[in-house]
């Protein structure tokens, strides 16, 4: 803050501050040589990311003869179709159809991931914006819940699915998605930011904590809750149901490529087009939901 004196002339040393601080900032920025040494190693470091995807891509349309190079090559050079149409054939010797496997992993990840974000958020609302009775030790719960993976809760989980008696139905994998605790504990983390005024005016107009939770909580959380989707849709699309599902018309799309890969060296090239099936649906929902994420990560929240 600039010094002026009573007769109006601006104080010369504090100027002179301002001007040394206003230098320094300056040799503190960026040179332009520094900008396009950090973009190309931004460049050369998502190139090599992307270099699975690539292959993936490349093994898909390789013919077989190439396909068992050694060394194998990076990039296809003779590219084909034969691979796709290999799967087709094999699929089309399946009893059960193609479409019945690929509606099966539609109805298993649509309505696990619509539950589980429900489900997630209505329990996280309360979790983080009122207050009862051993509120802590229920979040210390869930946060400790995220240590265990599934193959650690897939026998307590078996038990309990046959105890409702909907063992190799649907709702055996669809039931155990709802409560994943990863997208509670993301959700309460968001909804914290949330002012609290916000939600007391909405109260004092008399709206009910299911409008609240509805019109105000999760318009404001909405990057939350997308990539709480994203993640939740990748993990039932890869899902092969396990234990749960025992009937064939029953198993998602995952369960059956997985027999396909399977097959061995005769099924090499099939092998390779179902790899590229079963990463283009979650690549393809991420590239058109990336911005959702990004701004989940930068997002600091809303303040009072």
């Amino acid at each position: 803050m600039t010094a002026v004196r009573p007769h109006g002339r601006i104080d010369a040393p504090i100027k002179k501050k301002e001007v040394k601080l206003a230098k320094r900032t300056k040799r503190l920025s960026r040179s332009t040589g520094g900008t396009v040494a950090l973009f190309l190693f931004l460049a050369a470091f998502g190139v090599f990311t992307s270099m699975p995807i690539v292959l993936t891509i490349s093994r898909a349309f390789m013919p077989l003869d190439e396909l068992f190079l050694f060394p194998p090559r990076f990039f296809v050079r003779n590219p084909t179709a034969t691979n796709f149409s290999d799967l087709f054939i094999i699929m089309q010797e399946s009893w059960v159809p193609f479409s019945r496997y690929f509606l099966n992993s539609v109805i298993i990840t649509g309505f696990g991931t619509l539950g589980h974000l429900v489900f997630a958020s209505m329990a996280a609302y309360p979790l983080a914006k009122n207050d009862f009775p051993y509120k802590k030790q229920i979040f210390a719960t869930v946060v400790l819940a995220l240590m265990f993976g599934a193959h650690v809760t897939g026998i307590p989980n078996f038990l309990i699915i046959s105890a409702l008696g909907i063992n190799n139905t649907y709702l055996a994998v669809i039931l155990p998605a709802f409560s994943a605790p990863l997208g509670l504990y993301l959700m309460k983390q968001f909804m914290e930011q949330i002012p609290d005024s916000l939600i007391e005016s909405a109260r004092l107009d008399g709206a009910s904590e299911f409008f609240i939770w509805r019109k105000i909580i999760m318009p404001n959380v909405k990057p939350a809750w997308l990539t709480l989707i994203i993640l939740q849709f990748q993990a039932l699309w890869a899902t092969t149901g396990g234990v749960f599902l025992r009937s064939e018309e029953l198993k998602p799309l995952s369960f059956a490529m997985n027999q396909i890969a399977l097959g061995g060296v005769a099924r090499a090239g099939a092998n390779a087009a179902v790899i590229f099936i079963m990463m283009a649906v979650p690549v393809t929902f991420f590239i058109f939901s990336q911005s959702k994420i990004i701004e989940t990560m930068a997002t600091s929240g809303m303040k009072d």
